[in-house]
């Protein structure tokens, strides 16, 4: 399987339960700040899995996470962002956990241990080869992500994995393998840390600037972001009042007529 499989090695700390609370936390806080520059190391691949999903999406292609327990709700967290923040409909982003969405807040027994269900679950979507599938295991062994990437690459899909460790399956299979090597957890083997981390770090590189490459930033600005509250309005509003220099109450004015920052702009630039 895998012939180092770092996110099971143990500990550099010992007897965490004799520490006190600010040295737990001060550890923790030690082993956190690892993950950025690994996170660094990694950039070369992260750019070539999004210029690979820019060229697709502007197809027509959408971008699928697919995952197990935290790598699942994680695919799920930065999917579940994208409409709220960009614009987007909520079928371009797509996070799919192992077990279905009651896995998300509850453990579903044995749900990652199947190799063949991902890609029935992709089949409710209608895959087409413009699509892109992003394999998520700190492992790199989950055999739901490595059946789904499996048969994505037959499909004529391209893949990625997000993976903690080197060389791992997930790595082998995945056409654009990133390997976030942070080292063994603070609790051993409890890859919500670390690993969750640097894969959320990963996430976040590869939607937003997937999102900005593909139009939906102007300037450093969130102009299509949905104004489903008071705080949203706002700062769309605050938005227009730098952009165009204009009253705020007008620029609310506006911002409520035209429906979104962007169209504003169009509108009044």
């Amino acid at each position: 399987m895998v012939e180092k499989k770092i996110t099971e090695l143990s500990s550099y700390y010992d007897h965490l339960e004799k520490m006190s609370i600010n040295e737990v936390l001060e550890n923790i806080n030690r082993e956190d700040k690892k993950v950025a520059e690994a996170v660094e190391s990694v950039i070369p691949k992260i750019t070539e899995l999004v210029d690979a999903t820019v060229e697709r999406f502007e197809k027509g292609g959408r971008l699928f996470y697919i995952g197990a327990g935290t790598s699942g709700r994680l695919g799920i967290l930065d999917a579940s962002e994208i409409p709220p923040t960009f614009g987007m409909p909520h079928d371009r982003v797509i996070g799919i956990i192992a077990g279905g969405d009651g896995a998300i807040r509850k453990a579903v027994e044995f749900a990652e241990d199947n190799r063949k269900q991902a890609w029935k679950d992709l089949q409710e979507y209608e895959i087409t080869q413009n699509d892109v599938l992003v394999g998520i295991a700190a492992s790199g062994t989950t055999p739901y992500v490595l059946g789904g990437i499996e048969d994505a690459n037959a499909n004529g899909l391209v893949t990625a994995g997000i993976t903690n460790n080197p060389g791992s399956p997930l790595a082998k299979l995945s056409q654009i393998p990133i390997e976030v090597e942070v080292g063994p957890e603070f609790v051993t083997g409890s890859t919500r840390m670390k690993s969750g981390t640097s894969q959320k770090l990963v996430l976040n590189m590869i939607s937003t600037a997937l999102m900005i490459k593909i139009g939906r930033v102007k300037g450093n600005k969130m102009v299509d972001m949905q104004l489903s509250n008071n705080k949203l309005v706002d700062r769309g509003t605050r938005y227009l009042v730098e952009a165009l220099n204009m009253d705020y109450d007008k620029a609310e004015k506006a911002l409520k007529e035209y429906g979104s920052v962007r169209e504003a702009l169009k509108a009044l630039q």
